[in-house]
Order: C-alpha cells, then sequence, then structure tokens
C-alpha cells in the first residue's frame, strides 16, 4: 500500500474495484465501514455484487476481466471534459502525451461495450472522481490475478496520477495482500529477482553485497525461476529437487490434476509446514515447523508495517521454529550463520543489508511497529509513499495500457464464466480454518449461481449440480443468488473435493506469472 489503514478515517472517497474486503480482508473493511458513517463515498467496481457494493453510492458490475476498458473510460471522461489534475501531471509526472493518445481509443462507449457498464454511470464515477479528492484506491486479487494482472495494476496507478491522488494521506493506490506476511515475504526476497529489500538480483552492486554477507562466490547475474516454470521443470527435470515452504500448491494452484502430476514427478520433494496437507502427501521429507505464536519474529503487514510476533508456547512434538530448521539445514551444507533468533536475524542482517528497513530495529517496534522505508534508527517510519509527487524515479510515469480479453472465454460448450474467491468463513485451503471448529459456519462449497440462470437450468437452490470446464469437474450444492449476474459462476477453493481449482485455467500474466483465478469458462449441469 502507499498509504496506510490509519488514513481510512479520514478518507473522502474510496474506489474500491476487485476487492471483496468485507469477506478477504474483514479488518480492514471494518475501517472502511467507519469512514463510511463519517461520510466518506463509496464506488465499487466488482462482477459480483458482494457486501461491500451493497454499502456502494455507486455500484459497478463489470464483466469479468474488463478492468482496464472500464478504468481507461473513466480516464476518457476524466481528460476529454478538462477534470484531470493538471498541475500535477504537468509537474510531476512524464509520458503523459503517449498516454492520452491510448485513453482516447476508449470512449465511454467502447468502454461500455466491453464492461457491461452503462455509459452514465461511467460519466457519473468519472465526475464523482474528479470532484472528491484525496480518493483511496483499494484492489485486491480481483485485479492481480488475470493473465493481464500488471495492465490493471498499472491502469489504476494511471487513474490516481490523473487524479493527483498521489504523495499525500488518505489517497495513493492500495493493494490488500492475499496472505498473512506475504508483504514480509516479499520484503525479505522471497522472489526470484531480488534480494532482502528489493534489491535487484541483476544489479552487480547488490549482488556483491550479499555474496560478502552471505560468505559465498558468484550469486546468479541472471532472475531465477517463477513457480509456474519451477512445477513445470519437475516434469521435465529442468528442476530435480523442489523446497515448499508453508504452501500447499496442491490445492491452491490452478488446474489441480496438472499440479499432482507435477509433484508427483518431483525427484525430490521437501514439505516444511505446520500441518499435514493435500501437498505433504507427495513429499519425500517433511520438516515440521512451529507456528506464528510459537516463536518470536516480525510480520508485515499490507501498509509496509514491520510488527513484532511474540511467542506464547513452545512448538508442540518435534516442532521447530522455521529459521532454526534452515540454519541446521545451512550447517549440514558447510555454513555457520551466526544469528540464533528470529530479533537476531533482524537487528544483525536484514536492518543491516535492507537500506529500506535500516532504521527498524526489534526494540523499536515494541508498540505498533514502524513502516517501512525507515532509512535509520532516528526515522519514525513512513505512512504514506511519494510524499508532494516525489516518485522513485523522481516523476510518476503513466503507462498506456490496452484491454484484453481472458485467455478462456465462454462458448457455446462451456456457456459459464467461472470466477473465484474467499468466503469469510473459512481461509484459503483450510490448513487452519479446517482445524478450528469454523465448519460449523460454513461446511462445504457452493456454486453460486444466478436466480435467472437456475431457473433456465431447472436447478433449485441447495439442489447438487456438476460444474466442468475443460480440465476437471466437481459436484457441488447450487447456491442460488441475485449476488452474481446471469451467464457466471462464483467459487471459493477452500473446499478440497468441491475446491474450484480442479476447474481453474493454469494460465499466467506474462510478466508476473499469476495465474488467471478470476475467469475460465465452465458449463453447469443439473444432476
Amino acid at each position: 500500500m502507499t498509504n496506510s489503514f490509519g488514513e481510512f478515517a479520514d478518507a473522502k472517497m474510496f474506489l474500491c474495484i476487485g476487492t471483496n474486503m468485507t469477506e478477504a480482508h474483514p479488518v480492514a473493511a471494518t475501517f472502511l465501514k467507519n469512514a463510511l458513517h463519517k461520510g466518506a463515498k463509496l464506488i465499487v467496481v466488482d462482477p459480483r455484487k458482494q457486501p461491500l457494493a451493497k454499502l456502494a453510492d455507486v455500484y459497478c458490475q463489470i464483466k469479468v476481466g474488463s478492468d482496464i476498458a472500464f478504468l481507461n473510460g473513466l480516464m476518457n471522461v476524466i481528460i476529454n471534459e478538462g477534470l484531470y489534475d493538471k498541475d500535477f501531471v504537468e509537474n510531476r509526472c512524464d509520458n503523459f502525451e503517449a498516454f492520452k493518445v491510448k485513453i482516447m481509443e476508449y470512449p465511454p462507449e467502447r468502454a461500455a461495450e466491453i464492461s457491461g457498464v452503462d455509459v452514465e454511470t461511467i460519466r457519473k464515477v468519472a465526475h464523482m472522481l474528479a470532484a472528491i479528492k484525496p480518493a483511496m484506491l483499494c484492489y485486491t486479487l480481483g485485479i492481480t490475478e488475470h493473465t493481464t494482472g500488471k495492465d490493471n495494476v498499472m491502469s489504476t496507478a494511471n487513474l490516481q496520477l490523473l487524479l493527483g491522488n498521489m504523495g499525500m494521506p488518505s489517497a495513493g493506490v492500495n493493494p490488500l495482500r492475499g496472505q498473512n506476511n506475504v508483504q514480509g515475504a516479499c520484503d525479505m526476497g522471497a522472489l526470484p529477482n531480488v534480494f532482502p529489500g528489493y534489491q535487484k538480483v541483476i544489479d552487480p552492486a547488490a549482488r556483491e553485497k550479499f555474496e560478502k554477507a552471505w560468505n559465498v562466490k558468484k550469486l546468479p547475474e541472471n532472475n531465477g525461476m517463477m513457480m509456474p516454470q519451477m512445477m513445470e521443470g519437475l516434469v521435465d527435470k529442468k528442476v530435480r529437487a523442489f523446497y515448499v515452504f508453508g504452501e500447499n500448491l496442491a490445492n491452491s494452484e490452478p488446474d489441480i490434476h496438472k499440479v499432482e502430476h507435477e509433484l508427483s514427478s518431483a525427484e525430490f520433494l521437501v514439505c516444511q509446514d505446520i500441518f499435514p496437507t493435500e501437498t505433504t502427501r507427495f513429499a519425500h521429507v517433511i520438516l515440521p515447523a512451529a507456528s506464528w505464536s510459537e516463536d518470536n519474529g516480525t510480520f508485515t503487514n499490507s501498509e509496509r508495517r514491520v510488527n513484532r510476533v511474540r511467542k506464547v508456547k513452545n512448538p508442540p512434538g518435534d516442532a521447530k521454529p522455521n529459521w532454526w530448521i534452515f540454519k541446521e539445514i545451512a550447517r549440514r551444507m558447510g555454513q555457520e550463520w551466526t544469528s540464533n533468533s528470529g530479533p537476531e536475524i533482524w537487528d544483525d542482517e536484514v536492518s543491516v543489508l535492507a537500506p529500506a528497513l535500516g532504521g527498524i530495529k526489534y526494540g523499536r517496534i515494541e508498540n505498533d511497529g514502524l513502516q517501512w522505508p525507515c532509512p535509520n534508527t532516528d526515522h519514525p517510519g513512513t505512512a504514506f509513499l511519494h510524499r508532494d509527487g516525489v516518485f522513485t524515479h523522481g516523476k510518476g510515469i503513466f503507462n498506456p495500457v490496452d484491454w484484453k480479453a481472458p485467455a478462456e472465454v465462454p462458448d457455446k460448450e462451456y456457456p459459464f464464466v467461472l470466477s473465484t474467491g474467499r468466503r469469510l468463513y473459512q481461509y484459503h485451503t483450510r490448513t487452519q480454518t479446517g482445524r478450528s471448529g469454523l465448519d460449523f459456519l460454513m461446511p462445504e462449497e457452493t456454486a453460486d449461481i444466478s436466480t435467472a440462470d437456475a431457473q433456465k437450468l431447472g436447478i433449485q437452490p441447495d439442489e447438487r449440480v456438476k460444474v466442468r470446464s475443460r480440465r476437471g469437474e466437481v459436484e457441488v450444492r447450487a447456491r442460488v443468488t441475485d449476488e452474481v449476474p446471469p451467464g457466471m459462476v462464483w467459487m471459493s477453493f477452500h473446499f478440497r473435493e468441491a475446491c474450484a481449482n480442479w476447474l481453474t485455467n493454469a494460465v499466467y500474466d506474462p510478466a508476473t506469472f499469476t495465474a488467471e483465478y478470476k475467469a475460465c469458462a465452465v458449463t453447469v449441469e443439473k444432476i
């Protein structure tokens, strides 16, 4: 997030696009609801009339995968009617003219045809955004889990630059991260193209720095493989050993049949987790790990805040802290790492090697943590980024992007679009919530279909149906609801037997390699 949750309270406007915040991020949604009670306006853009839509001043029910066309249509109105922040664009941004040329290709009439949102609503939303400043833009996986995910994100940034909603409180582009500490994992370099603190692998100076710190020679000069490439490499033996740390890939990745073939092809598979999962069934070695409350350490949340994790109990049985497991493996491979706890690792390694985290010492995060960038120990942390329109590159850069349809669209044989997400009472693949007693609130998966489609197919509420794609099929109860539009089916991936990922399409954004969980073609059959 460029901004902070604390700024929600003073926000005048929210644009929430591709985010089921009330179910996927209920705490953040509480901050938003409090702001609405104080008078903030809300625009919700989502294919599904999820709970947040019911609170909106304007709800735009776009077609799945049409986000760029819709956003470009808004910006067409804003530019053509001279509603954009001219001072910010002229003095704080680059590449506006090339960007404008592309935006002119998306008049509201074309945007309406692609997105399904009528022209007058597009104009109304554009006028509201231009009239109320600052506005916070929030998105979640509904923006990123597409083959155009990177371009979708660029489009949200383009809009906020155009409106001058950057570099100030209660503004910015604010992605709500998909899992706890996914932000922290990225900060620590759990990506194939960066070292800790987002220092590039391809930068010779960064490599030299980490070679010295890690006492190794010749770190790789090129970016590593992304996860889909690694898993496909298990089959053709380009990858011979695979280490899965805290991920249940056999449920969470698209096209489970394909995933299970890849995992079963592994020459050597290690899983490190707190419970047995569908993925550990394929492991040659399982390393039992401590959970979040069984060791001292840190989490970093969506707003870049590094918080303490405090130990409240000892790990059960043979379970050990994750850092201890990694350190012991390294010791057996000839490396003697000096840090001997999570706090030591942070203070002696992380904050020393990552400039943006340099001022975050374990002793400074006792209370409410600190937000990076925090370059030195006198720094109070950074609540919002790009203050006064000063960006990493100096100026904000407009990126012209085109709309492209999802990789798989409905046809005669598979006439519905399946989109997936999360439900309030379960989490991810239920590794934890499936053991916590929450099944009494949500004991099984459903396929959410519209009232019109249910009547057309002769399907009654709670009747079992078969949902089938080109990759697999599941039997599941039908949830007949007006939350989804005709022609759409919505499911989650929480439950194994009725997991949406038996159906989803293993295609990816070419830059980020994020899977297109939000769009594939299916048919629904009455059993």
